[in-house]
């Protein structure tokens, strides 16, 4: 029962300290006039990852593997198969504009590269460098590209541009103390109950560890999806796959090198690699993302979870 309620209070810390980070990290990139598409990609994208970050970083200090991989991986798989398969049942995505799609090549890339990764003996500290050089690289080019445009209709997400600075600074500090403190709670929770039902911790890392984490993307992507704002929605999950490898897996190796060898299991790599490719492809087609393929992403992702536990 301990165990149980440390889970259920890391979730809470992460999913309030994520959401009270995100709606100050949005208020300053509002006041910088920043576009729809990179407020979703850089600001709401990689806020909702803070969770991920801190949780991956705690697991590889710690010495546990599989929920530091695990988190990674099953979060990346979640945001597309669950978080977006949510987004579209509840309302179709109009297709992205033409300047988005370098965004949508650069998940692709960097999901099949995460894949690539799980077959390493070690995801090492020159690895994870490599992985933040690229991160940074994508960062200039992302805010550069947004600069050249920042009058958009979708710019009041959140309306939170108004915000006082103090009240903006309290939610940034407010939002990393409850991070830091349902990270914990949440990896000393989730470890001990794998261990006393003998499930494996990569398991419990690729389902309740990653599923917890993605809460923040989860409500963005509800939010954004009720109020018709489709550049955020697709943002905030192409965003948060990228800075979920680029970022938190860069980190995380570069502080303590991760054992990959046998942690995940080729099947993992290859759901993450289908479902980034599929995504990819429709929104690189240029069109409206319908409702049969929200149902079919949470089908899949239903699948997904049922053969984790049964295999």
């Amino acid at each position: 029962m301990r165990d149980l309620v440390l889970v259920l209070a890391g979730l809470f810390g992460l999913f309030v300290g994520g959401e009270l980070l995100v709606r100050g990290a949005v208020a300053v990139a509002l006041r910088l006039g920043l576009t729809a598409f990179v407020v979703g990609v850089v600001v709401v994208g990689f806020g909702t990852s803070m969770p991920e970050l801190l949780v991956s970083v705690r697991a590889a200090i710690g010495g546990t593997p599989g929920i530091a991989l695990g988190n990674v991986i099953g979060s990346n798989i979640a945001n597309i198969l669950l978080i977006a398969g949510i987004g579209l049942t509840i309302a179709p995505m109009a297709a992205m504009a033409r300047s988005a799609r370098i965004d949508v090549v650069a998940m692709l890339a960097v999901g099949l590269a995460a894949s690539a990764l799980l077959f390493l003996d070690t995801i090492g500290r020159l690895a994870g460098l490599g992985l933040l050089a690229l991160l940074v690289a994508y960062l200039v080019h992302t805010l550069r590209a947004g600069g050249q445009d920042r009058a958009s209709p979708e710019g009041t997400i959140m309306q939170r541009a108004n915000e006082r600075p103090l009240v903006i600074v309290g939610l940034l500090l407010a939002g990393l103390v409850l991070l830091f403190a349902g990270a914990e709670m949440l990896i000393r929770g989730a470890t001990a109950i794998a261990r006393r039902l003998g499930i494996s911790e990569a398991v419990i890392g690729l389902t309740v560890v990653a599923v917890g984490t993605s809460l923040p993307e989860l409500a963005t992507t509800l939010v954004a999806a009720i109020r018709r704002q489709g550049a955020v929605a697709i943002g905030n999950v192409v965003g948060s796959n990228i800075f979920n490898v680029l970022g938190i897996l860069g980190i995380a190796a570069l502080v303590a090198p991760i054992p990959a060898a046998g942690v995940l299991t080729p099947g993992d790599a290859a759901v993450l690699a289908a479902a980034t490719i599929v995504f990819a492809l429709l929104l690189l087609a240029g069109r409206t993302i319908g409702r049969p393929w929200g149902i079919a992403f949470l089908c899949g992702y239903g699948g997904y979870t049922a053969w984790l536990f049964i295999g």
